[in-house]
């Protein structure tokens, strides 16, 4: 059984560690956008900034929908990297105490 659990156990941590980076990354485009350092209209970046979009916002809407406004800044990303950083801790204990 521990052939079994300890791998998947592992891919859920990367897949978890890598949507923490996919977040990190929205964040940052959206950011450089907002301020007009890098032009939408640029196919690359428009189709770049739409998967990323379509990647995290499933999972950043609801938080956004109970978040209260902070004039302007969206905590949004912070929140849910604290939620996912929070749930590979919890997984990485149950690993452990499983193997």
């Amino acid at each position: 059984m521990d052939v079994i659990i300890a791998p998947l156990f592992q891919i859920v941590l990367i897949v978890i560690r890598l949507y923490i980076w996919v977040i990190i990354i929205q964040a940052i485009l959206s950011w450089l956008i907002a301020f007009n350092v890098i032009n939408t209209y640029n196919r690359f970046v428009g189709s770049i900034s739409e998967v990323l979009y379509r990647l995290t916002e499933p999972a950043l809407a609801p938080i956004r929908r109970r978040l209260p406004a902070f004039g302007g800044v969206d905590l949004s990303p912070v929140v849910l990297i604290l939620i996912l950083v929070f749930i590979q801790m919890v997984l990485t204990r149950l690993m452990f105490k499983v193997l």
